[in-house]
């Protein structure tokens, strides 16, 4: 595999500090891709047609460098103004310019194209706004993170991926959006090469700090193969080992907390997928009513249902129940050969 050796190099950044714990919600109740609380007020001010506080919330990571805050605010930013534009339109109008409007204006633009069947075709009209977003601050990570995305989008050859890599990893060397783009870049151009995908994660993983997401990288390969039936076998010790790390990793954060959701619903998968029913439990009690759409999605088209079946059966039921019976088979291919897309799924 030619493009491994470029993503196995070793890379150094300080630690990022851990967050209050957000409120649980009164009963059993349960919530899909809760905004937390500083995302909440930005998407309640959208709703208004209001975009003042969109605005300050991401000139904010901006000027504090918080590079995973940024992105997932973009991304969320960017889903609501797929469906509500015009808050978003007005923003651009008034700062065309504009960092944070113009990261939200690509991200917009990457996820409009890329459930078409010509999505590779429609993703090469997308580069000149990447370049603006990319050179409107240069120490920002997040607009080569849509780059990497945009490269496997539209299919672009080894060697341009390496060169957008180390241009992310220069900005940010543990971005865990970067990373996930570089992973699934792997997996879809080298389908089934699961073990060269656990190297990269792994690798990462030992090299950053204890308490940055790339810690989950691992148990993201470990989904990938999971929910594959191509390529050798992973031995059981390394998908325990991947597991393990994402465990420890969610126990820095608060219960009930919505940052670190997405990491704890993906570990829930991987857990019950390995038969690991306490640990599996354990990390349901973290969740709280927190669902995210991923990994969900990728097995069911009712994500919020399956999780609340799924919490029924592990928190409530009687006896050991068994994967067949929890988790249906994947709804697609993971490479992303074959079938629509949808745009979450970048």
């Amino acid at each position: 595999m030619a493009l491994l050796p470029a993503f196995l190099r070793p890379t150094r950044m300080t630690r990022r500090a851990s967050r209050p714990a957000a409120p649980l919600p009164a009963g059993d109740e349960a919530v899909l891709d809760a905004p937390d609380e500083r995302l909440s007020p930005a998407l309640v001010a959208a709703g208004r047609g209001e975009y003042g506080v969109a605005e300050a919330l991401l000139a904010t990571t901006r000027a504090t460098a918080a590079w995973e805050d940024r992105d997932r605010c973009a991304k969320r930013l960017a889903a609501f103004a797929r469906s509500r534009p015009e808050w978003f339109e007005a923003w651009r109008a008034a700062a065309p310019d504009d960092p944070d409007a113009l990261l939200v204006a690509t991200q917009l633009a990457v996820d409009r194209v890329w459930p078409s069947p010509a999505r590779a075709e429609l993703l090469r009209e997308v580069s000149p706004l990447i370049t603006a977003a990319a050179r409107a601050d240069d120490r920002d990570p997040v607009p080569w993170r849509i780059a990497l995305d945009h490269a496997r989008g539209s299919r672009a050859g080894h060697r341009y991926f390496e060169e957008l890599w180390e241009a992310a990893v220069r900005r940010a060397p543990h971005h865990y959006g970067c990373h996930v783009a570089a992973l699934r870049y792997l997996g879809t151009f080298w389908h089934g090469s699961h073990r060269e995908c656990f190297d990269f994660a792994d690798l990462a993983a030992q090299d950053a700090p204890a308490d940055s997401l790339v810690q989950a990288l691992p148990a993201r390969a470990a989904f990938a193969y999971l929910t594959d039936d191509c390529g050798p076998e992973v031995p059981r010790e390394r998908l325990d080992a991947a597991a393990d790390r994402a465990v420890a990793l969610s126990g820095r954060f608060p219960a009930a907390d919505p940052w670190p959701a997405e990491v704890r619903n993906k570990l829930v998968y991987v857990l019950v997928r390995l038969e690991r029913w306490e640990d599996a439990r354990a990390q349901l009690r973290l969740t709280g009513p927190y669902a995210t759409s991923f990994p969900w999605d990728r097995v069911s088209e009712d994500p919020l249902g399956l999780f609340l079946r799924l919490r029924e059966e592990l928190l409530n039921g009687t006896g050991t129940p068994g994967p067949k019976g929890l988790l249906p088979a994947p709804l697609r291919p993971r490479s992303g050969h074959g079938g629509h897309a949808r745009a979450g799924d970048h």
